[in-house]
């Protein structure tokens, strides 16, 4: 780190970046509790069992499709990897809002350690060394223990370790307590729906960069429209999950939960609504385009309405629609309001027509609990069935993962059993698995035996901190394996906690585009890989897409929207996606690849 770069990092750390969580539902906060739990395990050098019991229960409490408020001991205890134990931990955070073994166990680690903790890519027992050896006990120790030297001087810390622990902290600092756009999203929706059932509530609807569908949000917007503003700001400020009023006004009030999050309502006359919509929802740099527009054509534009500036006459505010057009635009989609060639595109019609969640027709990525899945392939099968897909890629973990045990026979009796299950209804089943691309490239089996499998993906699982070159090799190589159709959460990132691996990314997109390999958009919301910047590099050299969601669980099949507001902000359309073509076109783009390979 530059000490100049550092100096700020330093004071933001200090000032803090809380590890914000806006769940709602009680599955996501008891799942966080055992994860937590898990960690403190491990910290505290307890048994490692012990610590992966916890891990999975609290995988499996995550993707239980049951709210676990309504369960009773008996049906917390029929959760996968749930046993009586855990059940009893549940039933106690349900009626006491806490866990007292969590609490015991965080009374024996220092507040730096478990601070440490928050650092992607920074292990438990490592936090417990440096806090142990050289004293650091918090972020702000850890940056100048790093600058002195100190660091590199200690066992396992080598200079590429060092390297890696300077980038966890940079990515950490970045996230500026910013939290996944799944979190934003459940909270807008719940303030949504309360908000809506006041009278005198004409429209409400979340603006901003949740409207936007980016990544990562730090203040929710919700904007409604009211002759009668003062209703809906007493029910605002008065709602549960307020924690804080940080303003009250009479057309804007904000707030923060519980959770730190802060949430700002403001309410415009009905009539405004369009050009207070056009106004919230677009980044700063795309409104100041659209402004500078309005500005050449003689007119001013606000969050009440596109004005003539010599007069002051109204031109439009009604819909957003009016506004651009009134602009000589035409509607501009909001995941495309970055200031990313979207005016310059639209004044030529060019702009894309984008790709929907219903133009989805079949996920390509998703598990059961044969391998690290919650929903058994039976379970799995009906939830996708609901969803209306014309065919469904079931792809359980291979056998390089030592974790998973996955076996040749598993596999092979899982396809026999698809096989069973292929005539019950018209979707059709695919037999696939997510292959491990190794540390030289290579894959789990060789191509006899994948030959067998409908589809591969092919994903990063280890040795994510190979230095560019190689992991470059190694990203090109899968590429260039004829059985494998997707790469999948390419750049292997978990937002907020792990930094993306080392790539020549324009190298690798040659290799897909040239090779016939779609890249994933993985849409588990703390993945969301690729991202919208890397879609559009990709795209540009040809490379095809497949928006899937990766589903541990049944519940997981909905979070595809993510991965389709994320792929919208990469322009593309559905003739990009290979996962909404149909089945016939699918097939041939698979079989295209292993002809030529």
């Amino acid at each position: 780190m530059q000490p100049q770069a550092t100096t700020g990092l330093v004071r933001r750390l200090r000032e803090g970046t809380p590890r914000l969580s806006a769940m709602a539902r009680a599955n996501d906060a008891v799942a966080e509790l055992f994860q937590e739990y898990a960690d403190l395990i491990a910290i505290t050098g307890g048994e490692a069992f012990r610590a992966r019991v916890y891990e999975k229960a609290a995988r499996a409490v995550a993707g239980y499709p049951a709210d676990v408020s309504t369960l009773d001991r008996k049906g917390l205890e029929g959760i996968p990897n749930v046993g009586g134990s855990t059940a009893a931990k549940i039933a106690e955070y349900l009626g006491t809002g806490r866990i007292e073994a969590v609490e015991k166990l965080r009374g024996r680690i220092p507040a730096g350690v478990r601070e440490l903790t928050r650092i992607p890519g920074l292990g438990p027992k490592r936090a417990v060394q440096l806090y142990e050896q050289l004293g650091v006990g918090s972020l702000a120790d850890l940056v100048t223990a790093i600058e002195d030297g100190r660091v590199a001087g200690l066992r396992g810390f080598g200079a590429r370790a060092v390297t890696n622990l300077q980038r966890g902290i940079e990515l950490l600092a970045a996230s500026g307590g910013r939290v996944l756009i799944s979190e934003a999203a459940e909270v807008a929706a719940e303030i949504v729906g309360l908000l809506a059932a006041v009278p005198g509530c004409m429209r409400v609807e979340p603006a901003g960069s949740l409207r936007r569908m980016r990544e990562t949000i730090g203040d929710v917007d919700i904007l409604a429209a009211s002759d009668d503003p003062e209703p809906l700001m007493e029910t605002f400020a008065g709602l549960p999950l307020v924690a804080d009023v940080i303003v009250r006004g009479p057309t804007k009030t904000s707030i923060r939960t519980a959770a730190g999050l802060q949430v700002d309502l403001r309410v415009v006359p009905p009539a405004a609504w369009g050009a207070a919509l056009q106004y919230f929802t677009g980044s700063q740099a795309h409104n100041i385009r659209v402004r500078e527009r309005a500005v050449r054509a003689g007119l001013t534009l606000s969050e009440y309405g596109l004005f003539r500036a010599d007069d002051g006459e109204l031109i439009a505010s009604g819909t957003e629609e009016e506004v651009y057009r009134r602009l000589d635009l035409p509607w501009i989609p909001p995941v495309l309001r970055e200031d990313r060639g979207e005016v310059r595109a639209a004044l030529r019609g060019e702009l894309p027509e984008l790709i929907r969640v219903e133009d989805i027709l079949g996920d390509l990525h998703t598990h059961t609990d044969l391998t690290d899945g919650v929903s058994s392939l039976e379970e799995m099968l009906a939830a996708a069935r609901e969803r209306g897909y014309r065919y469904y890629a079931v792809t359980d973990h291979a056998k390089d993962l030592p974790m998973q045990r996955m076996t040749d026979a598993k596999m092979l009796a899982q396809r026999d059993r698809l096989r069973e299950l292929a005539g019950d209804g018209g979707m059709v089943l695919l037999h696939g698995t997510e292959l491990n691309i190794g540390p030289d490239g290579g894959v789990d089996w060789d191509a006899g035996f994948l030959a067998g499998f409908d589809l591969c993906v092919a994903s990063v699982h280890s040795h994510f901190g190979q230095d560019q070159a190689t992991m470059t090799r190694r990203l090109i190589r899968a590429c260039e394996n004829p059985y494998v159709t997707v790469i999948g959460h390419p750049t292997t990132r978990l937002i907020n906690r792990r930094p993306a691996i080392d790539a020549d990314w324009d190298a690798v997109f040659q290799a897909a585009a040239q090779t016939g390999t779609a890249m994933e958009i993985n849409a588990f919301p703390d993945r969301l890989d690729l991202g919208d910047e890397l879609i559009m590099r990709a795209k540009a050299r040809g490379v095809r897409f497949a928006i899937d969601t990766d589903a541990h669980s049944t519940v997981h099949l909905g979070l595809l929207r993510y991965g389709v507001g994320t792929a919208g902000r990469g322009w593309l359309t559905a003739r990009d996606v290979i996962n909404a073509w149909p089945l016939e076109e699918l097939r041939a783009f698979i079989d295209a690849k292993r002809r030529a390979g």
